[in-house]
Formats: structure tokens, sequence, C-alpha cells
């Protein structure tokens, strides 16, 4: 499959991903009555990676994130000369998710971009007010975490076939623990999209998303290698 094919699909992939996982917090979490909540939006962005793992999987690996595109590259299962690629991908189809999703929610009366069209952020701009501190430590952890299932699901001696349901749980699991830390990022892609369209602080703090989730897909990628490594005979 050509390098360009695959990019495409990260493309598609990461817009799903975004506009899915976004989408249901901007539109449909505290819709009067039937809100979804946070389960709801935590589900919907683990549904959104089974779905799109199932679709794209084996067309580009279905990465559409940055981070896990940098951890399969620190762990040797990806080549560096495709990262820059593969991230300018997922970029833009966060950027372009965004974009429809503003479009959308814009539609309705009363509509505020101010209110971060579920942007991510620490300390004022945190769900719970978090500070600077423990919305980085939250990001790195969580990213690490999830890296470790997508890197152990996917090895060759895990169960096969499985690995999309194990991935979509695992990042349900760190969206019910981070969203009220920082909305939870663990993607570059994901708060890129829509810190792009709200500017101010999104694009002040945006910093953040990058470097917490690089750091703890670096570090997966160095740990679980060296846990699942084979004796030599």
């Amino acid at each position: 499959m050509s390098l360009g094919k695959r990019a495409g699909a990260e493309f598609l992939g990461t817009f799903w991903l975004v506009f899915g996982g976004c989408g249901s917090a901007v539109l449909a979490a505290a819709f009067p009555d039937v809100g979804i909540g946070l389960l709801g939006v935590s589900l919907a962005f683990g549904l959104t990676v089974v779905t799109m793992a199932y679709a794209a999987g084996h067309i580009s690996g279905a990465h559409l994130n940055p981070a896990v595109s940098l951890g399969l590259v620190v762990a040797k299962r990806f080549p560096a000369s495709e990262l820059p690629a593969y991230v300018v991908a997922q970029v833009a189809g966060g950027i372009a998710a965004a974009g429809v999703l503003l479009l959308i929610a814009s539609g309705k009366a009363g509509f505020d971009l101010s209110a971060g069209l579920a942007s991510n952020g620490y300390g004022a701009h945190s769900p719970g007010q978090y500070s600077l501190l423990a919305c980085l430590v939250a990001e790195v952890v969580l990213t690490f975490f999830f890296l470790i299932v997508i890197l152990g699901s996917t090895d060759r001696r895990a169960p096969q076939g499985f690995a999309p349901l194990a991935i979509g749980l695992a990042l349900t699991l760190v969206h019910l623990i981070g969203i009220p830390v920082t909305n939870l990022s663990v993607n570059p892609a994901r708060s890129t999209g829509p810190a792009v369209f709200v500017g101010d602080w999104a694009l002040a703090q945006l910093w953040l998303f990058w470097v917490a989730p690089a750091a703890g897909a670096i570090l997966a990628g160095l740990v679980y290698p060296a846990l699942a490594r084979e004796p030599e005979r």
C-alpha cells in the first residue's frame, strides 16, 4: 500500500475520531434531558477507535494519533521516515473534523465558541481547575498506558483480531479518568483541531498537549519492548 493511500486513511480515521469524540462532547454531552454525559463522551471516543481500526487498520494501521505513531517508531514497529506524512495527515484530519463540527454546532441559537469546542486545557481552562503540573502528569501517564495497551495488544504473540477492542476500551478508560482533568487529549491531533478554531487560550495551552503525549508515548515505546523481549537462547 502506497504511503499516500495510508496517509489518506489516517486523515479519514483521525477525522472520525475527532468528529465523533469531540462531536459527542459538543453536541450531545449536555443535551436537554437526554445528555450522554462524561460516560457517553468517553465511550464515543473509544467507539471511534474500534470502528476505524476495523475499517482502516489493514490500510494504515489506524494510528489516528501522532503520539501513537511516535511510540511505534520508538518501539521499532513503524519506520521513522514515514512519521512526518502520518503526523501531517492526522493533524489535517483533526482540523477538518473540528471545522465541520463548528459548522454544525454554530447552527444552534446561543452557540458560544469561547466555551471551547471540546478543547483541552489546564488551570482555569481545566474542567476541574487542575494545575499545570497535575495536567502534565495526567497526560503523560494516561498516554503511556494507552500506548502500552496498543503495543501489547498488537504484539504478534497477543490473541489475534482483538486489538481494536482492547485499544478502544483503553481509550474509553483513559477518558473516564482524564476528562475532568484536561478534557483529555493523549492525542495532539485531537487537541490541535479544536484549538485552531477557538484560538486564544486554546492555542496558548496547546503545547502541553503535544509535549505530554509525546513524552508518554516515547516512554512506552522504550518500556514495552524491554518488558516483552524474549530471552536469547
